[in-house]
């Protein structure tokens, strides 16, 4: 049986509960163990897919067409497992799985309550699919006390006692922040937090101490006697200058020796731990830099591109450079921007996917800006369809030319999937009426055209690569695009659907209907980016 690792947050949000698993399943993993990543997040929503970024970050996508918690990006970045759908479970997801067997009488005219319904389903949800594996580590969203994740606590509390203790670990990751005015370390916050888990029957095992500086021996004493947990299980969690860093420094304190000790588990040697050590050291170097440019509607929010900013990091470290990201909002950049000015010092431009007609005209400046001044170029998802757009308009003449989603347009270049087949081969119809789970969703075939940028990136025929879309650029106009310089040189497998635009006429401008940055790990950077980037070195060196 798989051992089962819980991590739980408290005091407040956005501590780094996910790269704290990410961590522990890479300091793992490392060790030759079979690690697998779960979230349980307490929002009544579905699934992320209609959040606002604002609200929730980025939404990732799995190969099996999830749309997921942001966190679920980390956990393959670190580890290099693919995530599938079931990795990730919400309270909506939950209670409308609960409803729908009470409606079909599943629960033969019983009354449905949390307990135990609810919390057996979350139990299963734990439990789905895991023989394969050594080690099982499920983030809890949210804090400790939110009352949306009482049911997840005490599922897990449960847990404990069903499959036992022995077999089951509980992390918990807290703040102990220091006062600047008095120079103390306050471990009180901690010590509540660990009081409200104890009050639903969990006992956290280990302690992860988020903080600014190490604790000293006086605070780790004090939470150890509090928290009722031995002082070499009291672990800082320091800031740190890159979150690839944070597995060394926990193994540093012994973590990954402190689980299998608990677990009374065989002690394998490191075997991959030291090229961690070798990549945080590069980074942390000093290395030329390459400013890309990139045009979007959530400019001061990073996380609503999180994988998008990890995937060019990690093509610059490819190309032993560092990549700053200068991010410019596409609401700002209208008829009056001056974008030579703006763009000075940029050695390539991006845009990403996005929904909605807001910040579209200062996206289509920004992609004619980059093409008349061979500018290195990548349009991603939405980035693409604004690509093929402004080529039609500003070098075929077609004034009108559009997408569907902002409202009449003519010709249409862009518009709304009426019906798509699935990667299995079903067939599925769009919907503009509902959101949710209506969109093409995970990995989809593509064919590559062997005369094509695009073919020499990846060296194959045929790709595989994740989509999140509702919008399509008809293939039907291809002749005329390519006359004039614009190549749909990678297609769906039936040829009706345009999945990568080049512009030929230009050193390296492409746009691509998928989202690669999905697929980019840390030691596996993705093909399409580390082109993009050699294409930025090389304009920075002739700029």
């Amino acid at each position: 049986m798989a051992k089962h690792i819980f991590v739980t947050g408290g005091v407040l949000s956005s501590l780094g509960k996910g790269i704290a698993a990410a961590s522990i399943a890479a300091l793992l993993q490392n060790r030759g163990f079979r690690v697998k990543l779960r979230k349980l997040d307490p929002y009544i929503n579905i699934d992320p897919g209609t959040m606002n970024p604002y609200e929730h970050g980025e939404v990732f996508v799995t190969n099996d067409g999830g749309e997921t918690d942001l966190d679920l990006g980390h956990y393959e970045r670190f580890t290099g497992v693919p995530a599938s759908r079931h990795d990730n479970i919400t309270t909506g997801r939950i209670y409308n799985e609960v409803i729908s067997k009470e409606r079909r009488g599943e629960y033969n005219g019983g009354t449905v309550m949390v307990i135990p319904h609810v919390t057996n389903c979350i139990k299963d949800f734990i439990l789905k699919d895991t023989d394969q594996y050594d080690f099982i580590i499920c983030e809890i969203g949210g804090t400790v006390g939110d009352i949306e994740g009482l049911p997840f606590i005490e599922a897990i509390r449960q847990f404990g006692n069903d499959i036992g203790r022995q077999n089951v670990m509980y992390i918990h990751l807290t703040l102990v922040p220091f006062i600047k005015t008095s120079g103390e370390i306050k471990t009180k916050p901690s010590q509540h937090s660990v009081k409200e888990l104890l009050s639903f029957g969990v006992q956290p095992d280990i302690l992860l101490c988020r903080a600014e500086r190490p604790l000293s021996d006086e605070a780790r004493q004090k939470l150890s006697l509090y928290c009722n947990i031995p002082v070499s299980h009291v672990v800082d969690a320091l800031d740190v200058p890159t979150i690839y860093e944070v597995p060394l420094r926990l193994k540093e304190q012994h973590l990954d020796e402190i689980i299998l000790q608990q677990f009374h588990m065989d002690m394998p040697d490191d075997i991959h731990g030291p090229k961690w050590v070798e990549l945080v050291d590069f980074v942390k170097t000093e290395k030329p830099q390459i400013n890309v440019a990139l045009i979007g509607k959530y400019a001061e929010l990073p996380d609503a591109y999180k994988s998008l900013n990890e995937a060019l990091r990690h093509a610059g470290w490819q190309h032993k450079v560092d990549v700053k990201l200068n991010w410019f909002n596409a609401e700002e950049m209208d008829v009056d921007a001056d974008l030579f000015q703006l763009f000075a010092g940029m050695d390539a431009v991006l845009v990403p996917g996005g929904f909605g007609q807001r910040g579209i005209e200062g996206k289509l400046r920004a992609i004619q800006y980059a093409r008349e001044n061979n500018i290195p170029f990548m349009g991603i998802c939405l980035g693409m369809q604004l690509m093929v757009i402004e080529f039609a308009r500003n070098v075929m003449g077609l004034k009108g030319a559009g997408s569907t989603e902002f409202g009449q347009c003519d010709p249409i270049i862009v518009s709304h999937m009426e019906a798509w087949t699935t990667a299995d081969g079903e067939v599925k119809e769009g919907s503009q009426d509902e959101l949710g789970g209506t969109m093409r969703l995970g990995a989809y075939p593509c064919v590559l055209d062997e005369d094509s940028k695009i073919f020499k990136i990846h060296q194959t025929r045929q790709i595989e690569e994740r989509h999140r879309h509702r919008f399509e650029v008809s293939a039907g106009p291809k002749a005329d695009f390519a006359a004039k310089g614009m190549g749909f040189s990678g297609l769906s497998p039936d040829g009706q659907l345009v999945e990568v635009a080049e512009n030929t006429l230009h050193p390296w401008m492409i746009g691509v209907q998928y989202h690669p940055e999905f697929k980019s790990k840390l030691f596996d950077s993705h093909p399409l980016f580390d082109a993009y980037i050699e294409a930025a070195i090389h304009y920075h060196k002739g700029a």
